[in-house]
């Protein structure tokens, strides 16, 4: 598969990596917003072109990886490239991925391609564990918890703020919440109650401090339902102390099968570098993007509607003999 990766931050340079850790794949270009001659790749021989000459390639490869923020890039990047590409984009503002998804597939159907939304960990992975939980367990309570760990989303909307010059976002679970949970108390918990939000700013100089935490804080989607510390820092402490993207969280449900009967299902994640993991996951995604294409299965799909057996590179009857 011929593979282009769209936006060169942490996250492209993660899908960088995965690439090249499928045999199946190869990455046929990178396409940036900067200067072409100012992004230098890993992978020699790879060519890097201006985001606007996009078009003329079309037809020329299989599927592109959108690697934009959720925030602003996104939201018009994968319906307009969608029309012209099979793409996979890792979309993770829970609350807008139904408008996401519209805007997708009327742009998907239109040009006769496959467009995945919404696949990293979560979004995606941890959304087909809250499904399959849910579904085994019915009578139940689903929770999910998220870090501690870098959220790349909530960062890049950080930095999109004026007068930021750079941002790390860590979630923090609220270990009374998560134990209480795992005890079988199903207890009622409101978004407040199940994570706190830290965010270091690097603030430009003359920047409006009280403005910006202002605005962090007050951001719906992002901030504003949470109890959120800001703390302004120097690049020079940004690099020393959080350089690092790590991430990870849990997905657990927690239900009787008849009564008295408790039964408790787990799914969680220890990530040492949140883009490297999520861009394995776009790449197992664009294996089925491509697989539904060249079956005609056009316009927006999300993890619920692609095979698990689409993500892998074996054969079906690899997987029966080894992995059933």
């Amino acid at each position: 598969m011929k593979i282009a990766i769209v936006g060169y931050g942490n996250l492209g340079r993660g899908a960088e990596t995965a690439i090249a850790r499928n045999p199946d794949m190869e990455l046929a270009a990178v396409f940036t917003r900067r200067a072409p001659a100012s992004v230098k790749l890993r992978t020699p021989g790879v060519p890097v072109f201006a985001l606007d000459e996009i078009e003329r390639f079309k037809g020329q490869i299989d599927v592109l990886l959108l690697c934009g923020g959720s925030a602003t890039d996104l939201p018009e990047m994968t319906p307009a490239l969608a029309e012209s590409f099979n793409v996979v984009d890792s979309f993770d503002t829970h609350a807008s991925i139904p408008a996401h998804f519209d805007a997708v597939n009327s742009a998907a159907l239109r040009g006769g391609h496959t467009a995945v939304i919404s696949v990293g960990w979560d979004p995606g992975l941890f959304s087909v564990s809250r499904l399959y939980a849910a579904s085994v367990l019915p009578d139940g309570e689903s929770y999910t918890f998220w870090g501690r760990g870098v959220s790349q989303g909530h960062s890049d909307a950080i930095r999109r703020i004026d007068g930021v010059a750079d941002a790390r976002q860590y979630t923090v679970p609220i270990a009374q919440a998560v134990e209480a949970v795992r005890g079988g108390e199903n207890p009622v918990l409101t978004t407040r109650q199940k994570h706190l939000r830290e965010c270091y700013v690097v603030a430009e100089e003359g920047a409006d401090r009280e403005r910006i935490t202002r605005e962090i804080k007050t951001m719906p989607n992002y901030f504003a339902d949470y109890d959120t510390t800001v703390t302004f820092i120097t690049q020079e402490e940004m690099q020393r102390d959080h350089s690092a993207l790590p991430h990870g969280g849990h997905v657990i449900r927690c239900g009787e099968t008849s009564d008295g009967v408790k039964q408790t299902v787990e799914f969680s994640l220890k990530l040492d570098s949140n883009p490297e993991f999520t861009a394995g996951v776009l790449c197992a995604y664009a294996r089925a993007a491509c697989r539904m294409a060249q079956r005609g299965q056009f316009g927006c799909k999300t993890a619920f509607d692609i095979a698990p057996g689409d993500l892998s590179p074996f054969a079906p009857e690899y997987l029966r003999a080894h992995m059933l």
